[in-house]
């Protein structure tokens, strides 16, 4: 006799919320509990590689800051020439008093070799110590992929924009 667990409402519910990216749009959040940013001052980590997705994402994370109250003078941008770059661009962010939370904006799509796993998990973990180090909300807008055409697709694409996904989740953090 084989066990089979029953599955509740609840936990369809929240397999539904967490699909995969394909599934959803990024640039759909909960707003509810943002709290006031207008004075909250933000850095954004650019990496400068694949720029012209870079580009738009990071004017994602621009537009939804602003949407939601931060002022355009309290948002600082500063490049970095990869993802790879991002952990350290983040750092030296993070150092600076004034700032309340980081947004990292790069893109890694995976090719020939292993380089895409080696640089999304030194990333990942590089920004969650940042994070934790500086007592500081650190986003983790690194869009990693199979193809320059998913890249795309969630840099404004039919996917959203990760970037938009990255800022919210930065007020989301300054809202805990």
């Amino acid at each position: 006799m084989t066990f089979k667990p029953r599955i509740t409402n609840t936990e369809q519910r929240i397999t539904k919320r967490s699909m995969a990216t394909a599934l959803k749009n990024l640039s759909e959040y909960n707003q509810n509990k943002f709290t006031d940013i207008s004075q909250k001052t933000f850095g954004i980590v650019v990496a400068e590689w694949h720029d012209d997705i870079t580009s738009v994402l990071c004017q994602g994370a621009v537009d939804t800051l602003l949407k939601h109250g931060a002022k355009k003078e309290n948002i600082y941008i500063n490049t970095v020439p990869g993802s790879f770059e991002l952990t350290l661009g983040a750092q030296f962010l993070a150092l600076q008093e004034e700032i309340d939370a980081v947004i990292c904006i790069g893109v890694v799509i995976k090719g020939d070799t292993k380089h895409d796993d080696y640089i999304n998990n030194a990333v990942a973990n590089g920004l969650t110590n940042v994070a934790l180090k500086f007592n500081k909300p650190v986003s983790f807008g690194l869009v990693t992929t199979n193809t320059l055409e998913q890249a795309l697709e969630r840099a404004g694409g039919k996917h959203g924009n990760k970037g938009v996904e990255a800022a919210a989740a930065a007020i989301g953090m300054l809202s805990f």
